[in-house]
């Protein structure tokens, strides 16, 4: 890997909406330093941290229809069949659902698992238990995007965590979206589920690591042939 790749991935985009966290961490470092050294290097690196959970690297996607690609970084947290959220009106029939995790340590920008047209978008307000916890998909606070891709509906839902506070969502109902394409975030601690179109097949286990716009986490008949990619 040459030195400009290393600084590329070292050196990564940060999202605007964690500038005023980023500030704000930073002015405590030095309200620390008045009162000690220890305290102020203690700020410093929550600071770091913060700057770093706040990353927007560049991600390469797959571009096949016959592929769905993960929402988020993470762990798989759940695979198996799961009634969708109520309010997006996809009846009370189970769907089969993939889980991502986040923790305070990974990537918290979404992107879409698959291209098409967002045919609508629902906040709902709830707890904040633990996102890793399965109750968590149905009473905690979501945010949930009904995408018409070529294969069918496909419901992607932001949930907020346990530390999680704020979900942020760029996309608006009605609009086209591409696959990989970003659209929204979680602060700090949170989840991301996929409910898979009839005839999706999970490519993921619970336990495994996904990358947001790069793991396939799931695919349709056929064999997927990988002639183009996007980066963004």
């Amino acid at each position: 890997m040459s030195l400009a790749d290393t600084i590329r991935k070292t050196f990564v985009p940060i999202r605007r909406e964690g500038y005023p966290f980023i500030a704000a961490f930073a002015v405590a470092a030095l309200v620390l330093w008045l009162i000690s050294t220890w305290l102020f290097f203690v700020g410093l690196v929550l600071t770091a941290w913060c700057v770093y959970f706040y990353r927007d690297p560049q991600r390469v996607t797959p571009v096949d229809d016959r592929l769905i690609i993960s929402p988020a970084d993470g762990v798989v947290s759940a695979v198996g069949p799961a009634v969708p959220p109520q309010e997006l009106g996809l009846g009370n029939a189970e769907m089969t659902r993939v889980s991502v995790f986040m923790n305070v340590f990974s990537c918290h920008v979404n992107r879409a698992p698959a291209r098409g047209r967002i045919s609508a978008i629902q906040y709902r307000a709830g707890r904040f238990l633990n996102a890793e916890l399965d109750k968590a998909s149905s009473e905690n606070e979501r945010n949930s995007l009904l995408i018409d891709s070529p294969n069918g509906a496909l419901a992607v839902v932001q949930i907020a965590g346990l530390v999680a506070r704020r979900i942020v969502c760029w996309a608006e109902a009605g609009e086209n979206i591409g696959t990989g394409e970003r659209f929204g975030l979680i602060r700090f601690g949170s989840r991301v589920d996929v409910y898979l179109p009839q005839g999706a097949r999970p490519r993921v286990a619970v336990g495994q690591t996904a990358v947001g716009g790069e793991t396939i986490i799931a695919d349709f008949d056929g064999s997927p042939t990988l002639p183009l990619y996007r980066v963004s």
